[in-house]
């Protein structure tokens, strides 16, 4: 075989290759594209419509996913002086992300990203497997790196709660797929937090949490934008927070 071939087969694998992954992305958030758009393309026109009327400084940090994002009401405060733009919806889970993630992201200049679901196992029968939250989640990153190669990506950990409790010994196994895939991804980080809302006893922290059982009330934000703001200080240059 000479030098033309080789080279020729080597093109034509690395092409193969990278097709390969397209399609896989598009599959995977092409299987959720439905359910995803009958239920929340209103609030994804909503985040259009401030898009068009907010002016966000170029150095934010965009904060999207589920209701716990949606809910946080002193997120300014809480990861002060970084700037943000907060774009939480819903129940939301990784596969509406990931079929909305373009129009989520793309129309916002930021310094980083930072994304939190919790809603793909909930003990339903509709639950996803940890494989499949984290083939999502690649695809919601490759998403991002399609237009923004080089921003952070952080990824927030599943809080461990009452209500799901039952369901805990999976999402810690999805958590740490998740942390083991940001490892492996340019520039992304898993933020841990599931320890801060353990007891001694290994039992979710009732007194975080409001009745549901589910959401932080605003002793568990405090604690979570403490959690989310020593990562981005470590990860993030000085000037972002200026």
């Amino acid at each position: 075989m000479n030098r033309l071939t080789v080279n020729s087969t080597f093109r034509l694998l690395v092409f193969s290759l990278i097709l390969a992954g397209f399609l896989a992305s598009c599959n995977v958030s092409r299987k959720y594209t439905k359910e995803a758009s009958d239920k929340w393309e209103k609030d994804i026109l909503k985040f259009e419509q401030l898009d068009k009327s907010e002016k966000d400084p170029d150095n934010a940090i965009l904060f999207v996913g589920s209701s716990s994002i949606r809910l946080w009401s002193t997120l300014k405060e809480d990861v002060a002086p970084y700037p943000v733009i907060q774009r939480g919806f819903g129940g939301s889970k990784f596969s509406d992300l990931a079929v909305y993630a373009k129009r989520i992201v793309y129309p916002h200049q930021f310094s980083a990203l930072v994304i939190f679901e919790a809603n793909d196992i909930t003990g339903s029968a509709a639950d996803k497997s940890p494989e499949e939250i984290v083939k999502l989640f690649r695809n919601i990153v490759r998403t991002v790196r399609s237009k923004y190669p080089d921003q952070p990506v952080f990824l927030i950990e599943i809080t461990p709660t009452q209500s799901r409790w039952a369901v805990w010994p999976t999402v810690k196994q999805t958590n740490q797929m998740l942390k083991e895939s940001c490892s492996k991804m340019h520039n992304t980080y898993f933020i841990e937090t599931a320890s801060a809302y353990l007891n001694k006893a290994g039992e979710p922290r009732k007194e975080l949490f409001i009745k549901d059982m589910l959401h932080q009330n605003h002793d568990g934000y405090i604690i979570w934008g403490e959690l989310v703001k020593k990562k981005l200080d470590e990860m993030l240059p000085k000037m972002v927070r200026q």
